[in-house]
């Protein structure tokens, strides 16, 4: 079930509200650990298995680091059972098949292979549950001795399948004590509606476009042109898709009392891929930041342990995403690029002018959205030739297709920008109340005309 479905906008959603709400206070962590479970379970029943073991896991590991708080080397113990607990569990889910692939091609060497589909969003909730542990041994966070309110916390469904990577300690305080009031409920569904949209009217619009380049990169018609206009519509694309569902996932978290930390910031509008990737999935990257690149050392070690560790985390960030080498590739290209503007573009970028370091950015950012886009390395290195002048320049179907496409376009640029806040920050308060539930409610028969009507709705992050 996703949230962008008819399914769970008007039955799923109204129900669970309903139920949650009439519920009394201290039962309602109870009400959405059943409602999340069922949620998680409507595509794939047997992983509620799964995501039971590993509540249990961890929380009874968060105990047990309480209660050797006084003995390091027995609390160090059960971290570390925990860490590995979620490594294996997501390596074997997601990483056996691929591991298993490259390592047969040594000769003498045969592992079977199993072919299990991938539990949706293991990469999110392991995630999560590791950080718990780890939080608790080093005080950052308190010990959770309810196990339904721990599961609560763990399958949460707004953010249980594609993020944000919500941490315990940001809600520990809302999981236990939290308020819902109106105001919250308010604002959280204007929140949603606003993804609802990024997610129907404008990813969904220009995915096509995207497979439509790809298409013609498979047939041998593709030009320079319309590889970028590909690439183009694919940043675009999965920006709004995954921007879309951390609006919803923020709006629905706030309807139900909790208050998730923002995971973009307009990234288009960075001047660096440094900046870029402080304000792209930011759950993610603090993640890897505070429980991988710091204990590593972070840049305390001299040049070539940071070297190291950017590496390592960059490579790491890339295998999250996915077991395919383009997602290993697509890390260690943007490590490259962090590395370079750390020791050597620093002073040059220093001195240029604004508009040229934004266009540089652009292009170092979409064309490693080609390499996460196509997980066939083959296919990924012609298109990208074909872009830097293996093709011809252009021809008469790229301008059919820009034209088609020139009015979504600007509307995706306009959309990647401030431009749309600073307008309605300026209208006055009393408009801002009258409009804001006709935006809504436009804007929802809008998307449910738009669901009846088609079929394309991926969910690009539900795979990873």
């Amino acid at each position: 079930m996703i949230f962008s479905s008819l399914t769970f906008l008007f039955a799923y959603l109204p129900l669970t509200l309903a139920v949650y709400f009439l519920a009394p206070l201290r039962w309602r962590n109870l009400v959405l650990l059943l409602v999340s479970l069922f949620f998680y379970g409507w595509g794939e029943p047997v992983y509620i298995v799964i995501m039971l073991l590993s509540i249990l896991i961890d929380y009874t590991h968060g105990l047990l680091v309480e209660k050797y708080r006084d003995n390091d080397k027995k609390a160090r113990w059960f971290v570390g059972q925990s860490v590995v607990f979620n490594l294996l569990l997501l390596g074997f889910f997601k990483y056996w098949d691929f591991l298993a692939a490259n390592l047969s091609l040594i000769p003498g060497i045969s592992i079977p292979q199993f072919g299990i589909p991938l539990p949706i969003g293991i990469s999110f909730f392991t995630f999560q549950t590791m950080s718990y542990t780890i939080d608790v041994y080093r005080q950052d966070a308190p010990v959770q001795r309810n196990i339904l309110d721990f599961g609560a916390f763990v399958t949460m469904f707004p953010q249980l399948i594609a993020g944000p990577i919500v941490k315990y300690k940001t809600v520990a305080e809302d999981l236990n004590h939290r308020v819902n009031t109106t105001e919250d409920f308010a604002l959280g569904a204007r929140r949603f509606c606003v993804g609802l949209a990024k997610k129907v009217l404008l990813a969904n619009s220009i995915g096509a476009l995207w497979d439509a380049q790809l298409a013609s990169q498979q047939a041998g018609t593709l030009t320079v042109a319309g590889g970028w206009l590909g690439l183009l519509a694919f940043g675009f694309q999965i920006y709004f898709d995954f921007s879309g569902y951390s609006d919803m996932a923020i709006g629905l978290g706030r309807i139900f009392g909790f208050r998730f930390l923002e995971n973009f910031d307009h990234p288009y509008l960075s001047a660096s891929v440094t900046e870029f990737w402080r304000r792209w999935h930011m759950s993610l990257t603090n993640w890897f930041r505070e429980y991988l690149y710091i204990p590593l050392g972070g840049n305390r070690g001299g040049t070539a342990k940071t070297l190291r560790n950017i590496l390592i985390v960059w490579f790491c960030t890339g295998f999250w995403h996915g077991a395919s080498w383009n997602f290993i590739l697509w890390g260690l290209y943007f490590a490259g690029w962090l590395i370079l503007e750390k020791y050597i573009l620093r002073d040059v970028l220093a001195k240029t002018p604004a508009w040229l370091k934004h266009v540089y950015t652009l292009v170092v950012v979409f064309v490693g959205w080609g390499i996460f886009a196509m997980e066939d390395l083959s296919v990924c290195g012609a298109y990208l030739a074909d872009c830097f002048g293996g093709a011809p320049l252009w021809n008469a179907l790229d301008g059919y297709r820009l034209r088609s496409y020139a009015v979504t376009l600007l509307a995706l640029v306009l959309a990647s920008t401030t431009l749309g806040k600073t307008l309605w920050d300026r209208l006055p308060a009393k408009a801002q109340k009258v409009l804001t539930p006709v935006w809504m409610a436009l804007s929802l028969v809008i998307c449910t005309a738009y669901l009846v009507d088609g079929s394309y709705n991926p969910f690009l992050y539900f795979r990873f």
